[in-house]
C-alpha cells in the first residue's frame, strides 16, 4: 500500500513513518519540512495521487480553543476533500480519548471539532481515540516547572507507549483494524499528578507538584479507557524503570 502521514516529521508522526515502512508499505510524508503547508488545499490532491490511506497525526502549534479548533478543521477538511478527489480509500485520524465527555477544556473540544470535520469530509474516516502519551508527566514536567513547584491539571489517565499508537494506526489504515473508532491505553491507570512526582524522583529532581481542578470530566475519569479499549505495551512504572 502507498499511505500518506499528515505530520510525519513531530513525535508520533516518526514513529508512524518507521512503522508503515517496517509492514512494507510506500510512505508519502507530508509536513511542513517536506514542503506542505496543510492548512492550504492548493496541490494536496495531487500529493496524494496513487494514496491508498492517509494517517492525520498532526500537533496544533497552540493549545488555544479558537486557535486549535481552526487549525485542526482546516487541516482535516482540506485533508478530506483532497483524499476524496485523490480517490484515496481511508482515512485515519489520531484522537484522545475522552474528548467528548470535556467540553470545559478548550484543546479537547478543538479535537472533538477536528473528528467531526475528519468524518464529515474524509472517505471511510476511522478514529483512533488514544491515551496520554508515556512521555506526557515528563513534558508536563518540563513545561510548567517554576523553580520548585510544578502546577498541572488534575488528571485520571492510563499512559500508553508512541509505538503501540503508531502501530495500530498504521493497522487501521492497511485494513487489518476495520474499525470506525477504537480506543487505546496502556496498562497502568493513575493521577497524572503521581506519574509527574515519579519522573520527578527518577530524575533526582526535587519539585512540588500540585494539581489543579481545570476540568472536571478530566479530574472524574473521562480521560479514562472505555470497557471495550485496547490495552496495549508496558505500564508507566514498567516504562519509567527502562528509562536512563
Amino acid at each position: 500500500m502507498r499511505i500518506a502521514i499528515a505530520g510525519s516529521t513531530g513525535l508520533v508522526g516518526r514513529n508512524v513513518v518507521h512503522e508503515a515502512a517496517a509492514a512494507g508499505h510506500d510512505v508519502v510524508e507530508l509536513s511542513r519540512q517536506n514542503g506542505v503547508d496543510l492548512t492550504s488545499s492548493e496541490g494536496l490532491a495531487e500529493r496524494l495521487a496513487g494514496v491508498d490511506a492517509v494517517i492525520d497525526v498532526t500537533q496544533s502549534p497552540t493549545l488555544d480553543e479558537a486557535e486549535s479548533t481552526q487549525f485542526f478543521t482546516t487541516v482535516a477538511g482540506n485533508l478530506g476533500d483532497a483524499a476524496k478527489t485523490a480517490g484515496v480509500a481511508r482515512t485515519v485520524t489520531l484522537s484522545i480519548i475522552g474528548i467528548d465527555q470535556v467540553p470545559d477544556y478548550g484543546y479537547y473540544v478543538a479535537k472533538l471539532a477536528q473528528e467531526q470535520t475528519a468524518v464529515a469530509h474524509g472517505p471511510d474516516a476511522c478514529i483512533l481515540r488514544a491515551a496520554q502519551f508515556l512521555e506526557f508527566p515528563g513534558q508536563m514536567l518540563d513545561w510548567n516547572r517554576d523553580g520548585d513547584k510544578v502546577v498541572i491539571p488534575e488528571l485520571k489517565t492510563q499512559p500508553v507507549a508512541v509505538t503501540e499508537i503508531a502501530s495500530l494506526l498504521v493497522q487501521i489504515a492497511d485494513g487489518r483494524v476495520d474499525e470506525a473508532l477504537v480506543e487505546l491505553a496502556g496498562p497502568e491507570a493513575g493521577e497524572l499528578t503521581d506519574f509527574v512526582r515519579s519522573v520527578a524522583a527518577a530524575r533526582g529532581t526535587e519539585v512540588e507538584v500540585v494539581g489543579v481542578r481545570a476540568s472536571e470530566g478530566m479530574a472524574d475519569g473521562a480521560c479514562l479507557p472505555g470497557a471495550g479499549a485496547r490495552i496495549a505495551g508496558p505500564g508507566f512504572s514498567e516504562w519509567l524503570a527502562g528509562q536512563a
